[in-house]
């Protein structure tokens, strides 16, 4: 894969799972990176740092377009440019039918998945198009390409998600600027963490799984990071399933 020294990337949902191994990866790559989140990023800037990389936490709430603005700058302020971007906060609410979901539940589910990575895409490509060239890769899911029982405003968002992938993909086709998505399955992350509770629980996921198996934060981070790179050139508007073949079935 290509490497990314003298590049600098802005990760969001940075302090833990997929995020956080995503922002690793860049730096491993050479970038400097931008680490996103609104809980303390210092795990990840200690652990780019102990592999010899360099980062700056920027606390970042992505329904607060002031906040998005901000990071964007920082980058841009201490680094000189931003040449990559992985979007990946998000949030799930799980365990209610449609009918039974209130205004409120249903609403931050979208401002953080949806609306926040709007934000993101918007400020981000704002800095990009001053440079004339940029990439993008937004966190959708597998349930962003199908439907999954009682995850009704968790699947509403992802499927915006890819939506909106598209629509900025078309957007800046001829103006420099890539936008992809990935789709992740059932990837160790805190977020799954908490359905992984019982042993019984943990084997029935697994067993869903074509592969057999979990995915690692890590696997994901790679899709992202090689969707951002020189050598994914000829690709835009694409939302990526990284699910060991969930999908396929």
């Amino acid at each position: 894969m290509s490497n990314f020294e003298k590049k600098v990337a802005l990760v969001t949902g940075a302090a833990s799972g997929i995020g956080k191994a995503a922002a690793i990866e860049f730096a491993r790559r050479g970038a400097k990176v931008i680490v996103c989140d609104i809980a303390d990023g210092t795990s990840t800037i200690d652990e780019i740092k102990a592999i010899g990389g360099e980062a700056t936490f920027v606390k970042t709430d992505v329904t607060n377009p002031s906040d998005v603005e901000n990071a964007v700058n920082i980058a841009v302020k201490k680094y000189g440019s931003l040449d990559c971007a992985f979007n990946n906060a998000g949030m799930e609410l799980t365990g209610k039918d449609v009918h039974e979901l209130s205004d409120e539940e249903f609403n931050k589910v979208i401002n953080v998945n949806l609306i926040g990575v709007w934000h993101c895409i918007k400020y981000e490509a704002i800095q990009m198009l001053k440079q004339g060239k940029g990439a993008i890769v937004n966190t959708s899911s597998t349930a962003g390409l199908v439907a999954l029982a009682q995850l009704s405003s968790y699947a509403s968002s992802k499927h915006g998600v890819i939506g909106l992938t598209k629509a900025a993909a078309v957007d800046y086709a001829r103006k420099g600027i890539r936008v992809n998505a990935v789709c992740p399955g059932a990837i160790k992350t805190p977020m799954l963490q908490k359905s992984l509770e019982s042993e019984e629980t943990r084997h029935s996921i697994e067993n869903a799984q074509v592969m057999g198996r979990l995915g690692e934060p890590e696997e994901l981070a790679k899709a992202a990071v090689f969707l951002c790179s020189d050598d994914a050139s000829y690709i835009t508007g694409v939302a990526l399933p990284v699910d060991g073949g969930w999908t396929a079935v």
